[in-house]
């Protein structure tokens, strides 16, 4: 590797927003990528990937021992789990075991990137304070992102190394077989009840229909991380990074049906997760019929994240105005980010 350049270590490199980062940096001239995944990933020009189980400290300091030339890392890891509280220990300890192994060795290591979300305000509990602000106050825990921000504060006191906080709204992205993708949860549902010949019902709770909400393109969120990782005034601060407009589910679910060429029928409460558990042999048959890729259906979306979207009867939306203040004016209308993810989709052949 050219050490002349800057080196990126992107943790949890396999998941929409880990994949993206390292698309974005591999057109980057003066960046080198390293991919970290439990399953690893496929080498191309200037990025590589390693195999690690970073909840095993052994296996995290046996991979990691020859990152010397790590410059800057993007962390992005994520294990799910059944309560808040168990979310803690699997979460911090990654974290934890990543430094533990990158630092000793990464002498020019410059800046620690991590990536949280409105988690941050409480907005999966209910109700919370909107527009969300970074300064706002934390509630009470449990919540990993508040052990992993505190840790990182504690390690880089009196480093020459910066972190930063990356809050994202709902990202928009393609990554297969990962948890948390409400543009392929949508694609998939509207492609099923476009071949059961059913209009396009919206399946959230009744008062999250017209609620005001906002999401981050996978893309703007990868260019927005490095310019924090990169910007001297944006070290040591956390920001909120979303698409920039907002909008509400009634006005945008039917220009996602006339997308599908669907007719729209009023909301009915559904739980995705149970409704679509058992369509395993749907799908199957539309991958026959339309010669999609052979994903499997475990595979295609969780709908469990879906429910959880769309259970939201009130506002989720922050205050983006921070890192613009601080110099990142991107901005991406998210019709638009959602049409082009659906047609992304297409293109693959992974929905009709």
């Amino acid at each position: 590797m050219n050490t002349t350049k800057k080196v990126a270590l992107v943790v949890g490199a396999q998941g929409v927003i880990g994949r993206n980062l390292v698309e974005h940096l591999a057109t980057l001239d003066d960046w080198d990528v390293i991919g970290l995944a439990r399953r690893g990933g496929a080498a191309a020009q200037r990025v590589r990937h390693i195999a690690v189980d970073l909840l095993d400290p052994a296996d995290a300091q046996t991979k990691l021992r020859g990152l010397e030339h790590v410059t800057h890392v993007f962390y992005a890891a994520y294990q799910d789990r059944p309560s808040w509280a168990e979310l803690v220990p699997p979460n911090l300890a990654m974290l934890v075991n990543t430094l533990d192994a990158i630092e000793p060795v990464a002498a020019g290591l410059q800046h620690v990137s991590l990536m949280q979300g409105y988690k941050v305000y409480g907005g999966h509990l209910g109700p919370f304070k909107t527009p969300a602000r970074e300064d706002d106050a934390q509630f009470m825990p449990p919540e990993f992102m508040f052990d992993q921000q505190r840790f990182l504060e504690a390690r880089q006191a009196g480093k020459r190394w910066h972190w930063s906080g990356i809050r994202p709204a709902v990202v928009g992205g393609i990554a297969l077989g990962n948890p948390m993708n409400l543009a392929v949860a949508i694609a998939v549902y509207a492609s099923m009840s476009k071949e059961l010949g059913l209009p396009l019902r919206f399946p959230g709770k009744p008062g999250a229909y017209d609620k005001l909400l906002e999401m981050t393109d996978a893309g703007l969120l990868a260019r927005a991380t490095v310019w924090a990782a990169t910007e001297p005034r944006a070290a040591n601060q956390a920001f909120n990074i979303s698409n920039g407009d907002l909008f509400r589910w009634n006005d945008m679910w039917p220009k996602i049906a006339r997308y599908f060429e669907l007719d729209v029928a009023p909301p009915l409460p559904m739980s995705l997760d149970t409704i679509m558990a058992d369509k395993a042999p749907l799908w199957n048959a539309m991958t026959h019929k339309h010669e999609l890729q052979p994903v499997a259906y475990q595979h295609v979306s969780s709908w469990r994240f879906a429910d959880f979207v769309f259970s939201w009867d009130y506002d989720m939306f922050g205050d983006g105005s921070k890192a613009r203040r601080f110099g990142f004016h991107e901005f991406v209308d998210t019709e638009t980010m959602l049409i082009g993810l659906f047609d992304d989709l297409r293109r693959r052949k992974l929905i009709p």
